[in-house]
């Protein structure tokens, strides 16, 4: 299987500008700028939608897990925050945040399980950076 984006920039890195697309079109010529990464500018930048992909990926991880461990998550709430360092340009930390309601499961099972998810989703993997783990199991 193979997904792919493409990006387009034009101008210099502080006054250009350029698009971002997907495969799938949910993006379709998305602005993105240095304003929209580095300051709080209209648009989106790469570090929102790594922060998007690793959410989206451990989600899935976590529920598939879950089920295989014959337990049914009613719902499943991810954020993700990635962190920038500027002066390095290094993603330093993504940052897992997971609030869960998954009756009849004991914290010690969940825990085991969600580090699981955290270590092994294809997204996680990919990250060189320190991925962090915390949640809410309601």
């Amino acid at each position: 299987m193979k997904r792919s984006a493409t990006a387009v920039w034009q101008g210099t890195i502080k006054e250009g500008q350029g698009t971002l697309s997907t495969q799938s079109k949910t993006l379709s010529s998305t602005p993105y700028s240095f304003v929209s990464r580095f300051e709080n500018g209209a648009g989106t930048n790469p570090e929102e939608l790594l922060a998007a992909a690793h959410a989206g990926c451990f989600t899935m991880m976590l529920s598939s897990l879950l089920t295989k461990e014959g337990f049914t998550p009613k719902q499943i709430d991810t954020q993700a925050d990635i962190t920038l360092d500027p002066a390095s340009g290094t993603i330093t930390t993504s940052q897992l945040t997971v609030k869960v309601q998954v009756p009849g499961i004991e914290q010690a099972k969940f825990a085991e399980i969600a580090k699981n998810a955290e270590q092994n989703c294809p997204v996680s993997k990919l990250f060189k950076a320190e991925i962090k783990l915390s949640f809410t199991l309601n």
